[in-house]
């Protein structure tokens, strides 16, 4: 892989790709303005077209089946939720030396937020808090399991490799001890066995979207279905400082067990994606690092209690 490739197997689609998959597929949009949206995300490009809408291609084949997940649920989900979703405008295929299916949809206003430059933090944890709860109240049969919706068990051998990946990246400063004895405690604790609710399952600080410090759209449905309430608890770290933090869980409305399999399903993600972007993706790396600080600062303060 080079530098700038995240993946392995990644098609990497350009402005003049894009042009002509629209030109071909979309003819009423052929002549409109494309351009990159730059992006902090690991699975699909996006390029604006024209003024209103967003052109978004997957980056890997895995991305493709996200395509189609997206194109089915969202006009059924967006009713129900008290934010804006991503409307499908148009229905792309694979064409051009393109292998795989693509999406149009609307441009919605409001840029990703920021861990550590919010304006307003506590309203928007309540706002992202309304959200998840709104998720977790859908009622729609057919669902699908959501993406790292099963038992926390199931990062245990992931999350444990990628610990010894980061001791033997010394310059990331890391405690993996402090890391690991909070894996392990996770590990300890009873396991979820409650009913399965709707997520959205990928809550990082790049699919959200904000304005004036509140919230205006969530995007990026690929991992969306239904699992362990604990996975949409990732903004309390990946985003949210300490105080605003203890607003989002009041308003949620979890129990301990709930918040402390959240944590340490943040965590893990925090520390798989650390080592694997940490020369490709800088939005992802940062974020990480940020995460297992105020995880493991979390945990320094409980025992302080």
């Amino acid at each position: 892989m080079s530098a700038a490739q995240m993946h392995p197997g990644q098609h990497a689609p350009d402005d003049d790709l894009v042009r002509r998959l629209v030109a071909g597929q979309m003819p009423q949009w052929a002549g409109l303005a494309v351009r990159r949206v730059p992006s902090g995300g690991t699975v699909n490009a996006m390029y604006r077209l024209g003024d209103d809408m967003v052109v978004r291609l997957p980056l890997i084949k895995g991305g493709a089946s996200d395509v189609l997940l997206e194109q089915e649920w969202l006009p059924r989900l967006a009713p129900l939720l008290p934010t804006a979703l991503p409307e499908v405008v148009g229905v792309g295929e694979p064409a051009e030396g393109y292998p795989w299916p693509w999406s149009v949809y609307r441009w919605l206003r409001g840029k990703n937020p920021e861990a550590g430059a919010l304006t307003e933090p506590v309203p928007l944890a309540r706002d992202l808090a309304g959200f998840v709860t709104a998720m977790r109240r859908i009622d729609l049969s057919g669902a699908p399991t959501a993406h790292r919706g099963g038992p926390l068990g199931l990062l245990d051998t992931d999350t444990r490799a990628a610990i010894g990946q980061l001791r033997d990246i010394p310059a990331e400063g890391v405690d993996c001890d402090a890391v690991t004895a909070v894996w392990e405690d996770a590990m300890r604790a009873p396991a979820w066995d409650g009913p399965p609710v709707w997520l959205h399952a990928d809550l990082m600080p790049g699919n959200l979207l904000v304005d004036a410090g509140r919230l205006t759209g969530v995007i990026d449905f690929g991992c969306l279905g239904m699992g362990d309430p604990a996975c949409d608890l990732f903004p309390a770290w990946n985003l949210l400082p300490a105080e605003a933090r203890e607003v989002f869980r009041e308003a949620v409305g979890v129990d301990d067990a709930t918040w402390n399999r959240g944590r340490a399903r943040t965590l893990s993600q925090a520390v798989v994606a650390l080592p694997y972007y940490r020369t490709t993706n800088p939005a992802m790396a940062h974020n990480a690092r940020h995460v297992i600080r105020e995880v493991l600062g979390d945990q320094q303060a409980l025992c302080i209690r």
